[in-house]
């Protein structure tokens, strides 16, 4: 896999960053089809904050954290560090420390597609911290591993750059010439679905939306 780190490759613009923050992921991710995004296995491991960064990409040996070390030191403030750990369980990748480390320095948030320790300092807290499991095992620190090279995290490719964003319903990714239109998508949805719950609140929703989709898919329910 080399041990190599690579110059940081690009980044967002801070405006879109503070756009996407005021939508939910689970928008965001209708609006790119249902199809770019991880819900399990990955999950929220801090108190629920909203997280919208730029990636800064690591990939490392399952169970070893010396490149992440050296990502934290790297990455710049506003980026999520998202590390492809193989999706190992056995140690640890960061814990209460790296994780403080890297709020200390202004990162927007950390993806660990592995495990992590310090799990009840972690969910006490809201610096976003995102990973598979749990494990008080620690990590080694030999190496190898590379930084600001593609990767792929629970299956979805992650390229340096790309916007992540996550909350408690998961993660996804959104390629840098993909933005604008994905969040001019988002906002319409978002403006729809909260008019449709200002209706169904005062009792005025539509619902004869339902009896015309089982007709046209063929159901019948006689004596209903």
């Amino acid at each position: 896999m080399g041990f190599t780190i690579y110059p940081r490759r690009g980044g967002i613009d801070p405006i879109w960053i503070e756009r996407f923050k005021a939508l939910p992921v689970s928008t965001i991710s209708d609006s790119m089809e249902r199809l770019h995004g991880i819900g399990e296995p990955l999950r929220a491991m801090h108190g629920g904050a909203r997280m919208v960064g730029s990636a800064f990409t690591v990939k490392t040996r399952p169970g070893d954290n010396l490149i992440v070390h050296k990502a934290l030191d790297l990455a710049a403030p506003g980026d999520v560090v998202v590390v492809d750990a193989g999706g190992a369980l056995e140690n640890a990748i960061v814990g209460e420390m790296m994780a403080a480390h890297a709020e200390q320095r202004g990162l927007a948030g950390l993806v660990i597609y592995g495990a992590i320790r310090d799990s009840a300092e972690l969910r006490r807290g809201t610096f976003p911290v995102f990973a598979m499991g749990v494990t008080h095992r620690g990590p080694y620190k030999n190496g190898p591993g590379t930084i600001n090279m593609p990767i792929a995290v629970a299956g979805l490719p992650i390229s340096p750059g790309d916007l992540i964003c996550g909350d408690t319903d998961g993660l996804l990714a959104i390629a840098h010439d993909e933005i604008e239109p994905i969040h001019d998508r988002a906002v319409r949805k978002h403006l729809a679905e909260q008019r449709m719950l200002e209706a169904i609140r005062s009792g005025a929703d539509d619902r004869s939306w339902i009896d015309q989709a089982l007709y046209e898919a063929g159901c019948e329910y006689p004596g209903v």
